[in-house]
């Protein structure tokens, strides 16, 4: 099979479980948001995926073999993770960080290759950073930096990108920048991506294939228009909400009532 699944997968921080039983499968050159309240597991699951954290059961499935019957070069070839608010050394310019992606090819038998020299270039273009890649990392804006750490990922020349809550702390602008830049790099080279994302519109908008993780099961996934419903908004986030067509796009658009909301729905009914 072709891509990143997992079976009976439980993950666990100092003995306490967080990912329970899990048995997923990442559509193959789409793009999937992991979605759920705070503390669900949706980081937790990520890290796993990435074999960044080991099961205590089961396992994660990387084109059908055993993510840890695999070298650590193998699975760096095949798969790129950018977690949350990654950090670089101080001074550290755009071109160096996006350099940083091709250490899985480097040995001391293969140094520095044309083909290196390419593939960076290439990520530079792709996230539009050309102009900006001498340029010391710690100088850019939140978006700018985005795309630089995004550029690194791209500079690793991985089928799979998994990101961590890639808007976090990004304005709305630097967040759409963002989120367009991953939608352009699956449509254009069938990348699949796999996303954490907080804000639910925008996963719905963005992604082919939506996952709602509740206290570490998969409470339901599919296209986002069959798991976006007022059911599942108010299971998993516990949040009382109306679901409508997302008047640009047509995907589902969450639009939470609160306290608020519900007296003027009360105030409606009574005057109607």
């Amino acid at each position: 099979m072709k891509g990143l699944s997992t079976k009976g997968l439980s993950l666990a921080y100092d003995g306490a479980p967080i990912i329970r039983d899990l048995n997923l499968v990442i559509p193959h050159g789409q793009v999937s948001a992991l979605v759920g309240a705070n503390g669900c597991g949706k980081s937790t699951l990520l890290r796993g995926l990435a074999r960044l954290l080991k099961p205590y059961v089961g396992t994660v499935y990387l084109d059908g073999q055993s993510i840890f019957n695999l070298s650590t070069k193998e699975v760096a070839q095949q798969l790129g993770i950018l977690p949350q608010s990654p950090v670089a050394p101080e001074g550290l310019t755009v071109r160096d960080l996006v350099a940083q992606g091709r250490y899985p090819y480097q040995n001391w038998l293969q140094q520095w290759s044309q083909k290196d020299e390419r593939i960076v270039q290439q990520a530079l273009e792709i996230t539009d950073l050309l102009t900006l890649a001498d340029r010391a990392l710690d100088t850019l804006s939140g978006g700018q930096r985005q795309r630089a750490w995004i550029a690194m990922a791209l500079a690793q020349d991985t089928d799979i990108l998994l990101l961590d809550e890639p808007t976090t702390f990004l304005d709305l602008a630097h967040q759409i920048e963002v989120l367009d830049l991953l939608y352009e790099l699956n449509q254009n080279q069938q990348r699949t991506i796999v996303m954490v994302l907080h804000d639910l519109n925008q996963a719905c908008r963005y992604a082919d294939y939506l996952v709602a993780v509740k206290q570490g099961r998969i409470f339901t996934a599919g296209e986002p228009n069959q798991v976006m419903t007022e059911e599942m908004v108010k299971e998993v986030f516990g949040l009382e909400c109306r679901i409508v067509a997302d008047p640009v796009v047509g995907t589902p658009m969450c639009v939470p009532i609160g306290r608020k909301g519900e007296r003027q729905l009360q105030a409606n009914s009574s005057h109607s």
